[in-house]
């Protein structure tokens, strides 16, 4: 594996890259403090833009560490900031990437994450060079489930009762791709 860390990536619509303070406005508007948007994540709703700006600035410190991989979803058509996608999980010693991500509600439905997913996949698995990339999802949230099944992933299996998010103690449903699928 070789540590590249957070490497801009293009796609059809949107353009993957290093989070800036100036995301702090549009990632707090667009999903850090929607409800629907982090019902099922791990972290709760940000409370005010200052946090969310706090937060920002120290995940760009981050970014020199190329184990850190982190991106903002820049929509090319306006510019705008509408999510994150990131290796919360990187296990080395298996080359195993596990993703995360989250996007604006304003967005959801037009095939924009298994874009980004996708596009994020390709990175690790050409770049990076890791073998695998999982990712889970509760399973009372089978729409991000769909996500990792567009970008090619492959359903696992529930690990019942084995997370916890801001719905409380959930079943984990993982997804995975590992290099030889890809051919």
């Amino acid at each position: 594996m070789e540590k590249k860390g957070t490497k801009k990536i293009e796609t059809k619509r949107l353009i993957l890259r290093r989070f800036t303070e100036e995301d702090a406005k549009d990632m707090f508007t667009n999903w850090a403090s929607d409800p629907e948007v982090t019902k099922f994540l791990t972290w709760p709703m940000h409370p005010d833009v200052d946090f969310t700006r706090n937060l920002l600035s120290e995940w760009i410190t981050h970014y020199e560490d190329g184990a850190y991989f982190n991106w903002v979803m820049e929509l090319k058509e306006n510019h705008e900031a509408i999510g994150n996608i990131s290796v919360v999980k990187l296990n080395e010693r298996i080359e195993e990437a596990v993703i995360g991500y989250c996007m604006s509600r304003a967005y959801w439905g037009r095939e924009l994450m298994p874009e980004a997913l996708k596009a994020v996949m390709d990175y690790l698995f050409d770049e990076v060079g890791v073998n695998r990339v999982a990712a889970c999802h509760d399973s009372n949230n089978p729409k991000s489930g769909r996500v990792m099944d567009k970008a090619g992933m492959k359903l696992e299996g529930t690990l019942r009762a084995a997370g916890i998010n801001n719905q409380g103690i959930s079943d984990k449903v993982w997804h995975a791709m590992i290099r030889s699928d890809r051919i």
